[in-house]
């Protein structure tokens, strides 16, 4: 099934903050793992998140991470963040269910 992706304007602010080269990656990457199996998840590629309600899932592309919410035809990134910065992003963002 395919699936529209919206990108939050936080997100959309993310990508933009990103060198060329790995912003690349990441649309292929987004492209590749989220238009048709967006919550089909993998030991290392995505993964469902947790404790939280909101994001869902997590995309992993090389060093970035791609937080989402899929809902019918739909997959709604929220965050597009160095690893580094994972962490910090779901104690400040992520909801309780």
């Amino acid at each position: 099934m395919w699936h529209e992706i919206i990108l939050a304007p936080e997100a959309v602010e993310d990508l933009r903050n990103l060198k060329a080269n790995i912003r690349a990656t990441v649309r292929a990457g987004i492209e590749k793992h989220l238009r048709h199996q967006p919550s089909k998840t993998s030991k290392s590629r995505i993964k469902m998140l947790q404790g939280i309600s909101r994001p869902q899932f997590r995309l992993r592309i090389d060093e970035v991470r791609v937080f989402y919410d899929v809902r019918e035809g739909a997959v709604e990134i929220l965050a597009i963040i160095p690893k580094s910065q994972a962490q910090e992003w779901l104690r400040k963002y992520g909801e309780s269910p």
